[in-house]
């Protein structure tokens, strides 16, 4: 009898129908093929930063706080309410056409786990059981030992969507969504959506399914010869990047990465980044355009230097303004009917002449 009651909680894996496989297709090669991306994460039970920080492995707890647009001032005691959820940022990498999460998180066995309670409960339904199993090379999913470790693999890609760079999340269908409302809720099309998740009616749509949802980023004035040239930021999130010495954020308002320097680091650290008079980030205006210094990115060879670049906006829109006017108020236009008028003149005198001859 104990035997059967040892047996049950595999056995469950099997009962329950499985949640859809979260696999992403990502065909990038080469560079390409690594990238960050991004998961949502919902809690099940009340947890706070550190706990989310812990499960997931972030390396940097900054990481998770800019995913979330959180002030880094915020305390890893924060509290996560049951049910709230957090974007996590990970590190990406592309094989044989499926994009994952590059070895972490790695997770380790506990009592009363099997690899369905892992999946479910424990990672919120955001892998199967059977990708892990996979992953893991384990051939019988009932087959797992306390204190074993294992890789989850988080889905992810590094693909462009029709032909733009994009960041892909992770997101978990909740009861009641429909394409649409997923669709207008992160900024993208319902027939993309539909496309990159091979949704052919939407009314198949199911809570628990997992959708790879496109990101749209801000475009950037980075070098390709930086080493942060794959730099890719979604709306309402930010990236510390140069060794955390600059803040780079995403505004819908623009479409443009507006970075600056991360406050609270030390001067000693960060070296000071100007466009000859301008600091990093600050603008100056003139009769019709603006000049920013930009952020290009930074280098580590010989020495660490961040790259600026001065761009420029036009304030003026030129496409319905009139036509400049010469000096003395001439218009072409009293020009044309004064013309009109002397031709008319010179008409009705050669009419008279010849009828008087």
């Amino acid at each position: 009898m104990a035997a059967r009651f040892l047996l049950l909680p595999f056995l469950v894996i099997f009962l329950v129908p499985p949640a859809a496989a979260a696999n992403f297709t990502c065909l990038s090669r080469g560079r390409a093929a690594r990238c960050q991306g991004l998961v949502g994460y919902t809690a099940r039970n009340a947890t706070n930063l550190a706990g989310v920080m812990t499960l997931f492995q972030i390396r940097s707890f900054r990481s998770l706080l800019a995913a979330n647009d959180l002030p880094l001032s915020t305390p890893s005691s924060r509290s996560v309410p049951a049910g709230s959820t957090l974007r996590v940022r990970l590190s990406c990498s592309c094989s044989a056409g499926r994009g994952a999460s590059a070895h972490r998180p790695l997770y380790r066995v506990v009592p009363g786990d099997n690899l369905d309670s892992i999946s479910r409960n424990t990672f919120d339904g955001l892998v199967t059981y059977q990708e892990i199993a996979a992953a893991n090379n384990i051939s019988d999913p009932s087959l797992i030992q306390l204190g074993q470790e294992v890789y989850i693999p988080l889905p992810c890609s590094c693909d462009e969507v029709e032909g733009l760079p994009v960041v892909h999340y992770a997101h978990l269908v909740a009861a009641g969504s429909t394409v649409s409302g997923i669709a207008a809720e992160f900024g993208t099309k319902e027939e993309t959506l539909m496309s990159l998740n091979g949704i052919t009616d939407p009314k198949t749509l199911q809570a628990g399914q997992v959708l790879d949802v496109p990101l749209r980023v801000c475009s950037s004035a980075i070098s390709n010869a930086s080493l942060d040239s794959g730099l890719l930021v979604s709306n309402g999130s930010y990236i510390l990047t140069a060794n955390n010495c600059v803040r780079c954020s995403c505004s819908s308002s623009s479409w443009e990465l507006d970075c600056h320097p991360t406050q609270g680091i030390s001067s000693s650290v960060c070296p000071v980044a100007t466009c000859k008079a301008l600091s990093l980030g600050n603008s100056s205006s003139a009769v019709c355009e603006s000049t920013t210094c930009a952020y290009a990115g930074y280098t580590n060879t010989s020495s660490f230097r961040i790259l600026t670049n001065l761009t420029t906006q036009s304030l003026c829109n030129t496409a319905g303004a009139p036509a400049p006017q010469p000096s003395g108020g001439f218009s072409p236009g009293v020009e044309a009917q004064s013309l009109y008028l002397l031709l008319l003149y010179i008409s009705l005198a050669m009419a008279l002449l010849g009828w008087g001859s």
